[in-house]
């Protein structure tokens, strides 16, 4: 593997410190500008096609999160073809949430530690702010661990995808503007991608401290339906955490999620397949008499590739 993308490095230490709350606003100006440049929509004319822009590149995006990121590259809840896999991760970066492998990789590290010291985002152990957007500005987790996320770092074109993350999203910026001018870019561009990074982050803050617990899983893990109609699915936290490597994570049929709908769509066409779906059954409801089992047996484990934390080689975002 080139050495454009590794860098011998230690496992992130155990603890938010002082230190990794110094915020990173140089390494992180761009994703503070994106929010400046929101104010750009009192400057420009309001256009029904930006503003359809808008509403259709936060769907298609937080697709490529909730069921791309998330659902298929942290927890392989399906499978799909390489070309597709390729698909997926682009129309992940386009969110400008960094690379498919980092993405994938701290969020498997969260669900080995959810809500303990060793959890990147949890408002439990640290704070609501820090969960919600301080950890992304952290300097502490500019780096990620390579062999968490071996199963997909053998594919070149996701290294490559994810060293050059941010090309998806600025050739993004460039059609927004070829379609309609500078209200199409500020619109269906910037405000759509501050949209998506806060609609993304309630999920670390708001599904772990507001909502309902119908399953035992060891932390705070909460469902939420506004956060779940927000992130087309993903606000059913606490059935997540409790069977993480399921396509769906709605449930049952009252818990909407679009993301899980679309997955099952696209395999009608033979372009994904093997969704897994939970065993409801064999589920811990909270109430039920507990047996001796521990909070991490309750709990589905994460993939296998995610399963041993020790010092590794440590991929430069």
């Amino acid at each position: 593997m080139s050495s454009l993308h590794l860098v011998r490095a230690s496992v992130p230490t155990p603890k938010v410190t002082l230190r990794h709350r110094l915020l990173d606003f140089v390494g992180r100006g761009p994703f503070l500008l994106m929010h400046l440049a929101c104010l750009g929509v009192f400057f420009v004319p309001v256009t029904w096609t930006a503003l359809a822009m808008c509403v259709a590149f936060y769907v298609i995006r937080m697709f490529g999160i909730t069921a791309g990121y998330h659902r298929y590259f942290s927890h392989r809840a399906y499978k799909t073809s390489r070309i597709f896999q390729f698909i997926l991760g682009f129309i992940g970066a386009s969110a400008l949430q960094k690379g498919p492998l980092w993405w994938a990789s701290h969020h498997r590290h969260h669900h080995r530690h959810s809500d303990s010291e060793l959890d990147p985002h949890s408002p439990v152990a640290n704070s609501v702010w820090w969960s919600h957007v301080g950890w992304v500005l952290s300097r502490k987790y500019h780096a990620y661990d390579a062999d968490s996320i071996k199963d997909f770092m053998k594919y070149p074109e996701l290294r490559l995808l994810n060293f050059f993350h941010v090309v998806p999203g600025i050739l993004l910026a460039v059609l927004c503007y070829w379609l309609d001018g500078a209200s199409g870019l500020f619109w269906g561009f910037f405000v759509s991608t501050v949209l998506l990074y806060h609609g993304t982050f309630l999920v670390n803050s708001v599904c772990h401290i507001f909502g309902k617990k119908r399953y035992v899983t060891g932390d705070e893990s909460r469902n939420n339906a506004v956060v779940a109609i927000l992130t087309l699915g993903e606000g059913w936290h606490n059935n997540h955490h409790c069977y993480q490597s399921s396509a769906n994570q709605g449930f049952f049929w009252w818990e909407v999620d679009l993301s899980y709908y679309t997955l099952k769509t696209l395999s009608a066409f033979g372009i994904v397949w093997g969704l897994r779906k939970p065993p409801l059954a064999k589920l811990p409801l909270l109430g039920q008499a507990k047996s001796d089992a521990t909070p991490a047996a309750v709990s589905e484990p994460v993939v296998e590739a995610a399963t041993e934390v020790v010092p590794q080689e440590v991929v430069k975002s």
